[in-house]
Formats: structure tokens, sequence, C-alpha cells
């Protein structure tokens, strides 16, 4: 179900509540996109205003900041709800040797964007995410003369409108990219549909955190034989323990094999989750804790 929209209100220039997770001043936190994002929100959200972003083009980029001790945290999103599952983040959190130590979810609330004074009927080109350009559909689709061009960043689509000033172009972002960079939401809340959330991870190296909370992610690999994934998945329904996302990937380099992520509502330190994951090892050659942890 997704969250209440009173429990996820506020932008990155307005916190809400109190940041989910103490750290030091100045904390370096790895995020793909710039301020304004979605993602800088989240950060905002899990920490407060006083860590410090380090902007990152890509997933990869963000991950390899942590790993390289280029930040100490990273924040990446995990899930829309309506583009579904971001596969390149679960391929990343199998390959790197991060956990998982909170999670929040932000409403995602797209505005059209340009230079102040400038008129709808002005705009040619519109620039934003593959994700929010497709979002959007419903307003692009009547402004026909304007071409849509995907770009890497929301927010940086706005920045780039601004540091080119092109007067004849518009940016799909938050409205919190809209007041960093000294523009003009023309039009807000173009989404096609109001109940969109992306989910977001923060990652930090293992043992940074203690781990435990009221969720607990894995993934784990199995040798195909019949009825092997009913049986795995059967430790956790013989102890009643509550499966909230089931997702499967290919495992790199082993054709028609498959790794299998899932969010168990249970605290890892629980007894009933340890005797399930012990039991799960009997079945399956690799499995691997992602982190147990608070949802904010």
């Amino acid at each position: 179900m997704a969250p209440s929209r009173r429990s996820i209100s506020g932008g990155a220039g307005r916190e809400a509540k109190p940041p989910g997770l103490r750290v030091a001043a100045g904390t370096r936190v790895a995020l793909q996109g710039e301020l304004g994002s979605f993602s800088h929100r989240a950060v905002l959200r899990l920490f407060g205003s006083r860590v410090e972003p380090v902007h990152c083009a890509s997933f990869d980029e963000a991950f390899g900041a942590v790993r390289k001790k280029r930040a100490e945290l990273a924040v990446v999103p995990i899930e829309n709800t309506l583009a579904g599952s971001i596969h390149k983040n679960y391929d990343l959190l199998a390959r790197h040797s991060l956990e998982i130590v909170a999670e929040t979810s932000i409403r995602v609330e797209h505005s059209l964007i340009v230079h102040p004074g400038v008129r709808i009927g002005q705009i040619r080109r519109i620039y934003s995410h593959p994700a929010a350009l497709e979002q959007c559909s419903r307003l692009l689709g009547r402004l026909r003369r304007a071409e849509r061009r995907p770009f890497y960043d929301t927010a940086g689509s706005v920045k780039f409108v601004r540091d080119r000033n092109l007067r004849d172009a518009a940016a799909i972002a938050s409205e919190d990219a809209a007041r960093i960079y000294g523009m003009q939401a023309l039009v807000r809340g173009i989404e096609d549909d109001a109940e969109n959330f992306t989910r977001f991870i923060a990652l930090a190296p293992r043992r940074r955190f203690p781990r435990g909370g009221e969720k607990t992610s894995i993934v784990f690999g199995l040798v195909n034989q019949p009825g092997i994934l009913f049986r795995a998945l059967s430790v956790f329904a013989l102890r009643n323990i509550d499966l909230s996302k089931i997702e499967s990937r290919p495992s790199r380099g082993l054709p028609c094999e498959y790794l299998f992520y899932l969010d168990l509502r249970i605290d890892v330190r629980s007894r009933d989750c340890t005797r399930a994951l012990r039991h799960l090892r009997e079945l399956a050659p690799y499995l691997k804790v992602l982190g147990s942890y608070s949802v904010l």
C-alpha cells in the first residue's frame, strides 16, 4: 500500500519532521542527481539538512562513491509505484558490500518549469528524465509543438535550461528545483497519477550502523530443480513471516539462473527470522542479508 500524502509532505527546503537517522554534520551522502531532485529530498528526509550531498551522474557512481570513501552513505531509489522496480539498483545491491540502513518514500510531484516570464505557448523543447516525461504524458500530449528531450536527471534539466538561457525550453522537475535554481514553476501538479511515490533506501558500509528494524531485505540464489523456490519460500511461511516484496533478477554470468530478492516484515534479530535464514541456507548456495532497518 502506498504511503499517505500526509506522511511524506514537505519539500527539500522545508523538512516536515526530524531526520530519521542521526549522523554527524558534514557527513557526505552520495545521490544520483542534483540539488532539488527527488533523491535530494529523500536525503533530507533521512538525514536532515546538515549533511553534504555528493552529486553523482549515475547509480554506479553513487555506489562507487561509498566504496571509494568519497561518501559515507548513499541514497538511491529502489521502486516507483508507477514505473515499478529499479532493476539497476537491485543488481548493484548484490554486487557491492553495502547494506540498507533505512528506507523512506517520497511523493513525486512534477512541475513544468521555465525562465520567469516565459509563457506556455513559447515552449518548443521540454527536458527531463525519461521516467518524468512518461509520467506527464497527458500534459505533454497537449503541447504538440514541444519536442521531448530526455535528460539524466529532473533537477539537472532545470539547471541545464537555466544555465543555457533556453527561453524556448522547459523542464519537468519538482517545485524545489524551480526555487533552488531561480526558475518559475509555470504549471504545478502535472503528473498523470497523483498516487506516484518512489521508495528510497539509504546505504552504508556494513556494520556502520546497528542492524535491526521492522524490515529485513535479503538476496539468495538456488540450484534449479523442481519445487526448489516453493521450498525456499516455505521457510518463511512456516514461521508466519510476512513477505512484502519478491523480485527476481538474472544471475550475472549464469544463463537462465536467477537471484531472488525478498523484503521481509520482521527484524533480522528475531528468533523466527534467525531460524528461517538458517533453514534457507540449507537450500540456497548463495544468501546475503542486504540489511535490517527502519522505515521512516
